[in-house]
């Protein structure tokens, strides 16, 4: 049977998930709380690794090193920088970049990447979900609130918020969504030849003051499910 990673910052962001599970079991594992059991055919792991790069390249490394997954996906929600995408539309990260680091001189690359076939995958159980492609059909994308993109994802250690590191953050890497974990993520299964999967749902703009973003209420719920 076919195993599958699949991992969040937050613990919201892999709920759904773990409620999914058949037959689920929980362990306790190199300071993660790991949940297996099997999805629709497949044997699936489950951990909520924290928030960061550092989190995100441990839990990501423990599980491939213990579980030997097929693919490692990665499930949770990012700030929009495209202004083209919604609070609440998805990024399929077709190439994932770092923000606050030189890629080329730690890694040897340019960028990371989403497995293609994974990615045609998530493309297709979007638009099976309702979802437009933003990238394909813009008058439709224009008018229906449900869109998705396969595009680029940038990934930092810092919370971008207000418009001076949005707009640093645009610059610096073209991205369409800005987060915490994904090219790390990405990074680790690369270095270890495991397909990967970093999808994001838009919680924000990324447009506010930081105290302005955690004193407002939103559905970060919503958000991760769709994700999920």
């Amino acid at each position: 049977m076919s195993t599958i990673a699949i991992i969040g910052a937050l613990e919201k962001e892999v709920a759904q998930i773990k409620e999914e599970l058949n037959g689920a079991r929980v362990a306790q594992e190199a300071g993660l709380t790991v949940v297996s059991g099997e999805l629709d055919g497949l044997s699936v792991v489950a951990t909520t690794a924290g928030m960061g790069t550092v989190n995100a390249a441990a839990a990501t490394q423990h599980l491939i090193s213990k579980y030997a997954p097929q693919a490692v996906v990665f499930s949770g929600i990012a700030g929009g920088l495209n202004p083209k995408l919604h609070i609440n539309d998805v990024v399929i990260g077709k190439c994932l970049r770092y923000l606050d680091t030189d890629t080329a001189l730690i890694a040897g690359l340019e960028e990371f990447a989403s497995t293609p076939a994974l990615a045609d995958v998530a493309a297709v159980v979007l638009a099976e979900h309702g979802f437009v492609d933003a990238s394909l059909d813009v008058a439709a994308a224009e008018m229906d609130p449900k869109q998705f993109l396969c595009g680029t994802i940038a990934t930092g250690d810092r919370f971008v918020t207000g418009d001076a590191m949005r707009n640093a953050a645009i610059e610096a890497t073209h991205a369409d969504c800005v987060e915490m974990e994904g090219a790390a993520i990405a990074h680790i299964a690369a270095k270890n030849g495991v397909d990967c999967l970093v999808l994001r749902a838009i919680s924000d703009n990324c447009d506010e003051a930081y105290d302005a973003f955690c004193e407002r209420e939103f559905d970060l719920d919503e958000y991760a499910r769709t994700a999920s």
